[in-house]
């Protein structure tokens, strides 16, 4: 077995994880109630009306070690955290940007407190980043060299700097919803960028559902309505969320979330088809998981039991 088939396995075999999301958006309102992005400034002919400004993050109880507990109560054996979404804020000190948490109010670094506590959880940690970045203006219509710069600086930042990463998921990258296209960013760029860093990370594309060229994992963001097709035999991720927005809304401590049920009938479901599901936890402004989503997720610990692992590749297995 090739290694990148190894490694696709052993990522099916965690079965179950988190996708933290927490940014820019978690601390101001942008575009709508459900995005935090300005969908028609990257699609459409709008200027920008909801720049972030980095004083406003100050996550003044952050505690990424909750988080963790929270995951591991639910069974999460993997996990994601969205160090840069579309708006552009990054939650590390990058070098190649103002913009990100060195001109914060709360100026700690985010990504490697998260690194720290899920390692310390026992759960795999990856990273989660936006190719699309609004404020500096990395999109459909711009993705200049100067520009690429930033993208190729900011991944080697992330795959440099916090040890051995298992795998990053990028967004925003010629997908339907914005970002540069592959003629202009080809996978093939950018994936032999991560190799080069670090051989053994996937790089999963959440742009690319529909096979295995683009991507080493086929993602399905299911809710926004990618679903598998029923002769699917991975490898594959779903992600779905418990609340509205994949962000903290000022409603959501109040609400009832998505029961746990459901998130086991979506696991029943992508299990036998190979396809790992991640559940979103969406931490507050203050940095911490409101205890009502932090209740569900113990429900669901308590119910979830771990498939066997898969030992052998199916015949319909997707090989690049």
């Amino acid at each position: 077995m090739n290694r990148l088939l190894e490694l696709q396995k052993n990522f099916i075999n965690l079965r179950f994880g988190t996708f933290i999301h927490f940014n820019s958006a978690t601390a101001q309102f942008h575009a709508s109630e459900t995005e935090d992005w300005e969908y028609e400034c990257e699609n459409g002919p709008k200027p920008r009306q909801y720049p972030f400004d980095e004083k406003f993050w100050n996550p003044e109880k952050l505690d990424c070690r909750q988080w963790a507990k929270v995951a591991k109560s639910a069974g999460c054996r993997f996990a994601a955290l969205t160090t840069k979404h579309h708006e552009g804020f990054a939650l590390w000190p990058t070098q190649y940007s103002e913009h990100c948490v060195r001109n914060a109010s709360c100026t700690r670094d985010v990504v490697a407190e998260y690194l720290e506590a899920f390692r310390e959880a026992g759960i795999a940690a990856g990273l989660y980043f936006s190719v699309l970045d609004l404020t500096a203006g990395i999109g459909k219509r711009s993705c200049t060299e100067e520009q690429k710069k930033l993208i190729r600086g900011q991944v080697t930042e992330l795959l440099t700097n916090y040890g051995k990463i298992p795998f990053l998921i990028v967004d925003g990258w010629s997908a339907p919803w914005g970002g540069p296209p592959y003629e202009v960013l080809s996978f093939e760029e950018l994936d032999s960028l991560v190799k080069s860093l670090q051989p053994d990370c996937l790089l999963m594309n959440i742009g690319c559902s529909e096979g295995i060229e683009g991507t080493d994992v086929v993602f399905y963001e299911n809710a926004a309505g990618q679903e598998v097709e029923g002769s699917f035999e991975g490898p594959g991720v779903s992600c779905n969320k418990l609340t509205h927005t994949w962000f903290w809304r000022d409603e959501d401590p109040d609400a009832e979330p998505v029961s746990a049920e459901w998130a086991l009938e979506k696991m029943n479901r992508y299990f036998p088809m190979n396809i790992n599901f991640m559940l979103n936890i969406s931490p507050n402004p203050q940095g911490q998981v409101d205890e009502n989503l932090a209740e569900e997720f113990a429900k669901i610990g308590k119910a979830f039991q771990m498939p066997k692992p898969l030992e052998e590749l199916p015949e319909g297995w997707l090989k690049r």
